[in-house]
């Protein structure tokens, strides 16, 4: 992970210890580990729709031509569409460090905390 300092501030100051955060980048932060822990703890075995908005969140919220090169949007789309193949939970950290990395790189880019609406559907 090339900014891990960076992701750990986001993480103290906008993911709340429970529920979702009140800042997109908390909540980025927040799908992707919760993605992280439910796919190598669990092997997706708890899977459901929640699962599948964080990834929707990821992928809405990433592709963005503003940040990101088209190739970074292909490794991006390419990335969730891995963890959307729940049946086969991807367990390495790579993937997952490379999404967080472009986490950073948004935010950097964007400069927040950018508040957002909570999602009524997001139980997880």
């Amino acid at each position: 992970m090339k900014y891990f300092e960076e992701a750990k501030k986001i993480w103290i100051n906008h993911v709340p210890k429970s529920g979702q955060a009140d800042a997109i980048e908390g909540e980025l932060l927040r799908a992707i580990e919760k993605l992280r822990y439910e796919a190598q703890n669990n092997g997706n075995g708890n899977w459901d729709e929640g699962f599948e908005r964080f990834c929707m969140f990821l992928r809405d919220t990433l592709n963005d031509i503003k940040v990101f090169d088209n190739q970074v949007l292909d490794e991006i789309r390419t990335d969730i569409d891995t963890l959307l193949n729940y049946e086969v939970p991807y367990l390495a950290d790579d993937l997952y460090d490379r999404i967080t990395d472009h986490v950073v790189e948004w935010s950097f880019v964007y400069k927040g905390p950018i508040k957002r609406e909570k999602d009524p559907s997001q139980y997880r």
